[in-house]
């Protein structure tokens, strides 16, 4: 999640429907300027004991964010207390319960951003090697309860945490248990946009699937796949889902600001704190009626963190963030943007995508979003008009999609290799039939008997 710093420069007030599609119209960029950003999330334990550590303890998450100090990263602080780190290669970042992210910097291909993935794995795994600490590489924690687990000293974490539980029963989970692989992408235009989100929300679970890795909860298999995708579906619903107006004619900026109105507010921040706002409308903050904050108007700043708190499997601010994969090893870190930037930075490549989703019912993209989590590979598609086809009949063609987008880029490293090299996880999942999910639960049914400590050596970086 975002880590906010106090706004520098000029930070308007919001006077004008034209500042609320400012954000959007801002993340314009020639395709010979789209950039590629990476975000993924691990979990971090104890290596003598597998217990998740705390912020404040010897050797733990503070510790840790110090530890990697020695790098040149700087501190963010937030209450006198660092709570992130920013350099070259972006921010380092804790989520609620003391998963580490690197939210990576915008980079020009996929050799750049293996290679980030690379130096920030062999950074923490260095300062966590002095500290006792280990890294994991699931989508949700497989044996903690949410009781064991610490709370991060960010104040934004505090008021969700409040009130989560009013609105779903999952929330709680999502904060504290789950981690995720993320991209960021660029567009040139509102036109480009829209197919892009349309084609990215409809193949979204897709990648759910390919990158399905949370198997377990508290020690045991939990029925699902991804159970990380499945706690979105009961988070929050005003917040969250695969947004049926992104397919509806017109779609463009407009209509995902109003969207992002209608979405609850969580916090305003003010003077490095964060004022509870939960519940409250945006619409009437606008007006100069939020109850946290009665008489004032929002600031520019307060519409970009706004635009941070709507969590729908595709969501924009000034770029395009893909949603939907659960965390993962090296290998899927570098796959995930391979397979997005394959199938929406090349036209050839956008247009074939569309033409595998375009005629599927808003009906059937919603039955496909609910089953994935359980089913995989295995979750119908066009099940309302009697189709007997599942996500396994498209894998193949998708997947060679991105890479015939990939090879048009023609972004070649120092040997000549170009980008196609990274999807290769992936069609290790399409050539096998099984999501590495499935794997893990074979091997707790036999190798590890049961025993779900076995996670630990096999699956940390």
């Amino acid at each position: 999640m975002s880590t906010r710093t106090e706004t520098a420069g000029d930070d308007p007030f919001i006077e004008s429907r034209e500042q609320l599609i400012r954000p959007f119209e801002k993340g314009e960029k020639p395709a010979d300027r789209w950039k590629i950003g990476t975000e993924h999330e691990k979990f971090v334990y104890r290596t003598a004991d597998y217990r998740a550590p705390s912020y404040d303890e010897p050797g733990g998450i503070r510790d840790l964010l110090e530890g990697l100090r020695t790098y040149g990263w700087e501190p963010v602080e937030e209450g006198g207390k660092m709570i992130a780190l920013a350099g070259d290669d972006g921010t380092i970042s804790l989520e609620p319960a003391g998963q580490l992210e690197l939210s990576g910097a915008p980079l020009d291909n996929l050799h750049e951003t293996c290679a980030e993935t690379g130096r920030h794995l062999t950074q923490v795994k260095a300062i966590g090697d002095k500290l006792g600490l280990g890294f994991l590489g699931l989508g949700m924690w497989p044996d903690k309860t949410r009781a064991e687990l610490p709370i991060m000293p960010k104040g934004r974490y505090a008021i969700m945490l409040r009130h989560m539980p009013r609105v779903g029963s999952l929330g709680l989970d999502m904060m504290l248990r789950t981690c995720t692989i993320q991209v960021n992408l660029d567009y040139s235009s509102e036109a480009r946009m829209a197919k892009m989100f349309r084609v990215s929300l409809a193949l979204q679970p897709l990648a759910t699937a390919l990158f399905a890795n949370s198997p377990f909860t508290e020690g045991k298999p939990n029925g699902f796949l991804s159970f990380r995708s499945h706690i979105w579906s009961d988070t929050d619903p005003a917040r969250t889902g695969m947004l049926p107006f992104v397919f509806e004619d017109g779609f463009g900026y407009e209509r995902y600001a109003d969207y992002a109105l209608d979405v609850p507010m969580y916090f305003v921040f003010r003077d490095g704190k964060y004022i509870d706002a939960a519940g409250q409308s945006f619409r009437d903050f606008l007006a100069g009626k939020l109850p946290a904050l009665p008489g004032e108007l929002p600031r520019a700043s307060d519409w970009v963190d706004h635009l941070s708190t709507a969590f729908p499997e595709v969501r924009m601010k000034s770029f395009l963030e893909m949603r939907g994969a659960d965390g993962g090893p090296w290998s899927r870190i570098c796959a995930l943007p391979a397979f997005w930037v394959g199938l929406l930075y090349d036209d050839a490549a956008l247009d074939a995508a569309w033409d595998v989703v375009k005629d599927w019912t808003m009906e059937e993209r919603e039955t496909l979003r609910s089953e994935v989590p359980r089913l995989g590979l295995d979750a119908p598609i066009g099940a309302a008009s009697g189709s007997n086809r599942t996500l396994r009949d498209i894998a193949g063609r998708v997947l060679d999609i991105a890479r015939a987008g990939l090879t048009a880029r023609a972004r070649l490293n120092g040997v000549g290799d170009n980008e196609t090299g990274y999807l290769a996880s992936l069609d290790e999942v399409v050539a096998s039939g099984r999501t590495h999910a499935e794997r893990m639960l074979e091997r707790y049914r036999t190798a590890w008997n049961g025993d779900i400590s076995h996670v630990y050596a096999e699956e940390s970086f």
